[in-house]
């Protein structure tokens, strides 16, 4: 279509991970939270439906701001809202990075950032992990045509985590805004907002879709300092966020308890799925997000993953230049692991993979 622009006419385009219309599948493949959001999530959303919704909703999120200040120990103003955490990730892409300009990130990482590089016209520039999944150096180095570095932390696939020590010494070199997208982090055992309060060229931006088990709410935040909010806010769309889900998600960041309860049966989870692993004989880095990521060199890990999805069971599998491929398994409920890693086990034994 000549009057697309040709930036998009070449793109490839982002392609979600699978999500099934039709049919009972067990769904490890996405990295939703197996359990149910807090109850306080339905009781918020009902009685805010009952308010009507013929007005516009509150365009600062005002409510949630308020509340995830006080969790998060910064001031409202540190905190812009948006349609889940991707949002957050575009409205950035657009303030800092212009046409012909540069956008940095790690590979393997999210893919997403590299999408969200050719929509602005700009170039993306991937740095490849250390072979321990530690940022290299040249992560760090300056350019005068960068303007923004991503870093998913804890990473996907790899479920691994970059110390906050060496984000920092990156932040401190790097010559442009650094964003933290800790999107899985409340599984982790560190976090970065601390950094962005010693440099105001750190952002971290967070989701409610995993932890809080909110995916089908969408509704995700940033953290950085009031000038640098300030100029976000310019950006982003005027509604971005719904009442429904302003109101759901105020709730959910207030049940601090539930969040620590279903923390502690992922992690229980998460380990126990990493042992079996290991034991079936992948190779299975020490994850800190809600999914474990294994590599097996020598079997078909696409066969597996076709014979899992023909067993109704849906993981990711992903393939990335120079680099084993491997399949990616969310953190489901008790049950679906358990036939997870027998069909697994299965596949193995037989062959298949």
């Amino acid at each position: 279509m000549s009057f697309v622009r040709p930036e998009i006419d070449a793109m490839a385009g982002y392609v979600p991970g699978e999500q099934p219309q039709a049919g009972k599948f067990i769904k490890l493949n996405t990295n939703e939270n197996p359990y149910p959001p807090s109850p306080a999530v339905n009781r918020a959303i009902k009685e805010r439906l009952e308010q009507g919704l013929e007005r516009y909703p509150d365009p600062m999120a005002t409510s949630f701001r308020m509340r995830a200040a006080e969790v998060l120990g910064v001031e409202p103003d540190w905190i812009m809202c948006g349609n889940g955490s991707d949002d957050i990730l575009t409205i950035v892409t657009r303030a800092f990075v212009g046409t012909g300009q540069w956008l940095r990130l790690p590979t393997p990482s999210y893919v997403l950032y590299k999408t969200l590089a050719e929509i602005q016209g700009s170039d993306s520039e991937e740095i490849a992990f250390n072979d321990d999944w530690s940022l290299p150096t040249e992560f760090s180095t300056g350019s005068n045509q960068l303007r923004l570095a991503f870093l998913p932390n804890p990473n996907s696939p790899s479920g691994t985590i970059v110390p906050k020590l060496q984000i920092a010494a990156a932040a401190d070199a790097l010559p442009c805004p650094f964003l933290v997208d800790e999107a899985y982090v409340d599984f982790a055992e560190e976090n970065c907002v601390d950094l962005v309060k010693q440099n105001d060229k750190v952002l971290v931006s967070r989701t409610l879709s995993k932890s809080y088990a909110l995916a089908g709410l969408r509704f995700g935040y940033v953290v950085a300092q009031p000038h640098v909010i300030a100029q976000l806010l310019k950006v982003k769309d005027s509604y971005n966020c719904d009442a429904l889900s302003i109101a759901g998600a105020t709730a959910a960041i207030d049940d601090q308890q539930w969040l620590a309860d279903n923390r502690a049966k992922v992690i229980k989870t998460r380990k126990r799925m990493t042992d079996k692993m290991r034991e079936i004989g992948f190779t299975v880095p020490d994850s800190q997000a809600n999914f474990v990521w294994g590599t097996f060199p020598g079997r078909n890990l696409k066969a597996l993953y076709e014979f899992l999805k023909q067993n109704r069971v849906l993981v990711r599998y992903m393939h990335y230049p120079n680099y084993e491929p491997g399949i990616r398994i969310s953190v489901g409920g008790e049950d679906q692991i358990d036939a997870c890693l027998m069909l697994i086990e299965t596949a193995l034994a037989q062959g298949i993979a």
